[in-house]
């Protein structure tokens, strides 16, 4: 499990480097977004991550999603106005690469605010971020372990 999230992330890594892609594309190349790509679509989100940003999305990954017990991320996913709230609760206006993170509350797309730590790593509510600045065309990607919710 830990190769298979290392090889994503180093692939999801080289895929960014392009940079001609935007947020929905290069986690769709990713191939290891597919559930977050799915609930992006069910929400009805692709135009705006399409949009010209910049975003910051923490983006958590398959295995971040497998932690919620299937009948509740089901259920998440058929709730489309539950499901935009906890998708906009990891986006950030604006473009944040990890070298200006700060530790500290800042607001989120959704209108809550997620708690960043910095100590011991960089972690976003109860998340840990894994990966850093994969840069998209219209903004950049932190990879998060945890689906975080809003409060």
């Amino acid at each position: 499990m830990k190769k298979t999230l290392i090889a994503s992330l180093l692939a999801f890594g080289a895929l960014a480097t392009a940079h001609a892609k935007d947020i929905v594309d290069t986690a769709v190349s990713a191939g290891s977004f597919k559930t977050l790509v799915t609930a992006v679509q069910a929400a009805g989100l692709v135009d705006t991550l399409k949009g010209p940003g910049p975003f910051t999305v923490f983006a958590p990954t398959d295995e971040a999603f497998a932690k919620i017990p299937k009948a509740q991320l089901d259920a998440l996913l058929k709730d489309k106005a539950k499901l935009t709230s906890v998708l906009t609760y990891h986006v950030v206006p604006g473009k944040v690469m990890a070298k200006d993170v700060k530790a500290g509350k800042v607001k989120t797309v959704q209108g809550s605010e997620l708690t960043v730590g910095t100590s011991g790593g960089v972690t976003v509510d109860n998340a840990k971020v894994v990966s850093t600045d994969v840069v998209a065309s219209n903004g950049v990607i932190h990879v998060i372990d945890t689906v975080i919710m809003p409060k």
